[in-house]
């Protein structure tokens, strides 16, 4: 089934379902609604058709009407939900169906039980539909809302406090009327305590909504100078930034910025930021952000820093962050040497290029981050630019945005719609305000832009934009953009025609350049009228100019805002014009023109004798003239579609009115029925106050004597309490040496025990060390023997080593003298190889006796090594007795 036969399905039920509340028909619509939820319905209010509405407008009906059951309720509410996913769905919903109060009805209704699905379902929705939208203390349920809020809060049911808590937030913040009613509750300083516990939860999202919360209410007060005090500020600060960088998700992000935009707004707060010692590395990591492709994410992050924008403090902070690390990446070895290189700054650069790439972002719903990047760079490069000395870092920076920027100003389609038209004027306007900017600061910034814009360029653009100067329709607004930004790019040609090689001006011929400088000449913005004027004087100059045609459409102008600003003062009601009348009277001009034209021509061909130059004079003025007649006709055309689009929203703003009058009268009505029961309460506590004064009166006498009783029993009881505290004290005092004396009568026996314990243990002790004592003396009695009989050994070995060490040096005396041998007898090889032969037997003789020698003296070390361990070991033992007399060193 497609939607267009659900819509007339669901639209019968509803109308079945109001004529009888059956079962069968309750069952037939949910099941309707459900399956309209099943298909896709996103962009089904933004499409204009009118089934769609009128579904929507009977499902708000049922919901709000407390007899319909709760399950349907929560089938209707569900598709409600799928219908608000888009900010136009949003836009729909808040003002034309009056939803917040549907919503808050059904939310009141079940404010008995909040557990139910329906309650957090409904309050979900409302959240997302009061999000930056002003919700008025006169909608109905408002009040009972807040209270249903501010119980939930205080009752920590965490299953359903943070849609509560995401909701009190929409609806305190930037709403002065809400935040009086909330802090005129008696039981607010409750509710406030609730919110500052909140502070410690462990969920990011609850402290994000806690802060925002108690920032719109308490910002201003006592208890917010202390939360947001120079103590506590800088944390505050580091939490929220953590919370934008490392939050739970969109939505945490989303609220975190708004909070610090909106403290960003205290002038105190705003210059504790601009001292705060972290700032910068922030501002790096929320810069991080703009790397991700979350249109939603960045469009925050961009928001936060135009906010950081409007502090004259931070805006030089701005720009240190952002051009600085960027440059440094494009320019490569001397931004690192600046800045300390490193991979820092290439984290930093990719940040300031994600800032860039923004600017023409291929994600879908990228539009506004496009031009929230636009109004970013134009105020850093505004204050980055405003100095004497422009760095080179803002001009690398500068050097490498120029190819985007201008690449936004290609891309224009007509047959895209209206829609693709207004985005592309937008940015268009952006684009160029930007790019004179840059042009009107230095000379280095002038040059660059000359260098990267073409002639074929503007020509292109403007040929673009002449030709959507005339959208279809009645839609002023639209064509109001199309000629600034048409403007915009006449003002940019015209600055760099000096720079810039064959910059034509040709443009200014076509008669389709009057719409624009008219609606500039004519406009109320000071802007508009001095590049209007600017253009003119460049313009008029020129040959063929369309003078005359420029001068019929600013008369044309001036007429229609005098008759606007006489009816506007007359306050005379727009009355019907019928379109056929002035068709038929522009019909009946252009006739007559036409057949004086004929007329013309007729004559001139009777006159073959008139020049022919004064003819092509006179035909070209009736040209101008007949131009002039099209264009006023145009003209009046569409300012009969204003009226008509006037007189629509009169009518709709009429019947709002009648509606919010009718509902200013009931609240009056009620407000006097509250008025006369307060009138009779009061006459009622009149009278029990006369009473009251009486009985007041005479309790007033037996308080004076029981005042006097009360004085002399007072002085009894001060004697009474100084004559016990003294016995209190003698007591105490009594007790305490009692105590003290019978404890140290324990210490002292218990010292004595262990006195005589340690006694008697230390005498057997002396008796096992004597007897140790004696047999250690003859053990070393017998090893000083020994060691007198090894050190006479020892001295025989050292000796033996001596001898051994001699025999050891003649032999190598011995070695070096037949070396020398060998090499005289090698000189002399051929006559002596027999006595060669028996050298040689002689030295290998020699070398086996040196072998054998060194076997010898490494055995007699080993025995020397064991000695002296030996020597060690009888030293140890002997406790040191005989320490000189051993030499360890051998």
């Amino acid at each position: 089934m497609d939607m267009t036969t659900c819509l007339k399905s669901l639209l019968l039920a509803v109308q079945q379902y109001r004529d009888g509340r059956t079962t069968h028909n309750a069952a037939q619509l949910q099941k309707l609604v459900e399956e309209v939820s099943a298909l896709k319905c996103d962009q089904l209010l933004s499409s204009g058709q009118v089934m769609p509405r009128e579904c929507v407008r009977g499902l708000v009906e049922l919901a709000g009407n407390p007899n319909t059951s709760p399950t349907l309720t929560s089938s209707i509410v569900s598709l409600l939900s799928q219908l608000a996913c888009d900010d136009d769905g949003l836009e729909i919903l808040n003002s034309r169906y009056n939803l917040t109060s549907t919503l808050a009805s059904v939310v009141h209704c079940h404010s008995a039980t909040p557990e139910e699905p329906l309650v957090l379902q409904c309050l979900q929705l409302l959240q997302r539909l009061t999000y930056n939208t002003r919700v008025f203390q006169s909608t109905n349920y408002i009040h009972e809302l807040v209270a249903f809020l501010m119980t939930t809060i205080q009752s920590h049911n965490d299953d359903i406090i943070v849609p509560c808590l995401g909701l009190m937030v929409n609806l305190c913040r930037d709403n002065r009327s809400v935040q009086r009613h909330i802090k005129s509750l008696d039981h607010v300083k409750p509710f406030y305590r609730t919110l500052i516990n909140f502070l410690a939860h462990n969920s990011l999202t609850v402290v994000v909504f806690t802060l925002s919360i108690l920032a719109s209410l308490t910002l201003n007060e006592k208890v917010g100078e202390k939360l947001f005090d120079a103590k506590n500020i800088h944390q505050t600060f580091q939490l929220v930034f953590n919370i934008i960088v490392n939050g739970d998700g969109t939505l945490t992000r989303k609220y975190s910025v708004d909070l610090l935009v909106d403290l960003l707004k205290n002038p105190k707060i705003a210059e504790y930021l601009t001292r705060y010692q972290h700032f910068s590395a922030c501002v790096s990591k929320v810069l991080g952000l703009l790397q991700s492709k979350d249109p939603d994410s960045a469009a925050k992050v961009l928001e936060l820093l135009l906010a950081m924008c409007s502090v004259s403090g931070l805006r030089p902070l701005l720009c240190e962050v952002v051009f600085r690390p960027a440059a440094g990446h494009k320019l490569g070895g001397a931004g690192r040497s600046r800045r300390g290189g490193g991979a820092d700054d290439g984290r930093k650069a990719e940040s300031g290029l994600a800032l860039v790439q923004w600017l023409s972002s291929p994600v879908e719903g990228a539009e506004s981050c496009s031009l929230q990047a636009l109004q970013l760079l134009n105020e850093l490069l505004e204050e980055a630019l405003g100095g004497e000395a422009v760095s080179e870092c803002v001009l690398s920076f500068v050097e490498m945005s120029l190819p985007v920027l201008l690449g936004l100003l290609s891309g224009l389609d007509p047959a895209q719609g209206d829609a693709h038209l207004r985005k592309h004027c937008h940015r268009v306007a952006h684009v160029t305000s930007l790019l004179l900017d840059i042009l009107r600061r230095t000379d280095s910034t002038r040059t660059l832009v000359s260098r990267q814009v073409s002639a074929q360029l503007g020509l292109s653009q403007v040929e673009a934009l002449l030709s959507c100067c005339h959208p279809s329709g009645s839609d002023n607004d639209l064509g109001q953009l199309c000629a600034d930004a048409l403007l915009k790019t006449l003002e940019l040609m015209s600055k760099l025609r000096q720079q810039v090689k064959d910059m034509e001006t040709s443009f200014y011929r076509d008669q389709r350049i009057v719409t624009p400088l008219s609606l500039a000449l004519t406009s109320h913005h000071r802007e508009r009228v001095q590049t209007g004027l600017s253009l003119l004087m460049e313009a008029t100059p020129l040959p063929d100019f369309p003078s005359l045609v420029l001068g019929e459409s600013l008369a044309a102008n001036n007429a229609y805002r005098q008759r606007e600003a006489e009816l506007s003062v007359k306050r005379i009601a727009v009355q019907e014009v019928p379109p056929s009348s002035i068709l038929d009277c522009s019909s009946g001009s252009s006739r007559s023109v036409h057949g004086l034209v004929d007329k013309m021509q007729n004559g001139f061909e009777l006159q073959e004798h008139v020049k022919d130059t004064h003819m092509s004079q006179i035909i070209d003025v009736y040209e101008q003239k007949l131009s002039a007649f099209a264009s006023k006709e145009s003209r009046l055309q569409d300012l009969l579609e204003a009226k008509a689009l006037a007189l629509s929203q009169a009518d709709r703003l009429i019947a709002q009115y009648l509606f919010e009058r009718a509902q200013a009268e009931a609240e009056a009505c009620q407000l006097g029925s509250l008025l006369k029961e307060a009138e009779r309460r009061r006459e009622d506590l009149q009278g029990q106050l006369s009473s009251q004064v009486l009985e007041a009166e005479l309790a007033k006498a037996d308080i004076e004597a029981l005042l006097q009783h009360n004085a002399r029993l007072q002085q009894d009881s001060e004697k009474h309490q100084s004559l016990k505290g003294v016995y209190n004290a003698l007591l105490n005092r009594s007790e305490r040496l009692l105590k003290e004396l019978q404890a140290s009568h324990i210490s002292l026996t218990k010292q004595s025990d262990a006195l005589r314990k340690n006694h008697e243990a230390l005498q057997l002790q002396h008796e096992k060390t004597a007897s140790g004592l004696e047999e250690r003396e003859e053990e070393v009695r017998s090893l000083s023997s020994e060691l007198l009989q090894k050190d006479s050994d020892i001295a025989g070995l050292h000796a033996d080593l001596r001898a051994e060490e001699e025999k050891l040096q003649e032999k190598d005396r011995e070695r070096r003298d037949l070396e020398e041998t060998v090499d005289v007898l090698r000189k002399e090889l051929n006559k002596t190889e027999q006595a060669r032969k028996d050298a040689s037997i002689k030295a290998s003789s020699l070398e086996l006796q040196k072998s054998q020698l060194e076997a010898k003296l490494k055995q007699k070390e080993d025995e020397l090594s064991k000695h002296s361990s030996m020597i060690a070991m009888i030293h140890s033992l002997s406790s040191g007795r005989a320490k000189n007399d051993v030499n360890l060193s051998l």
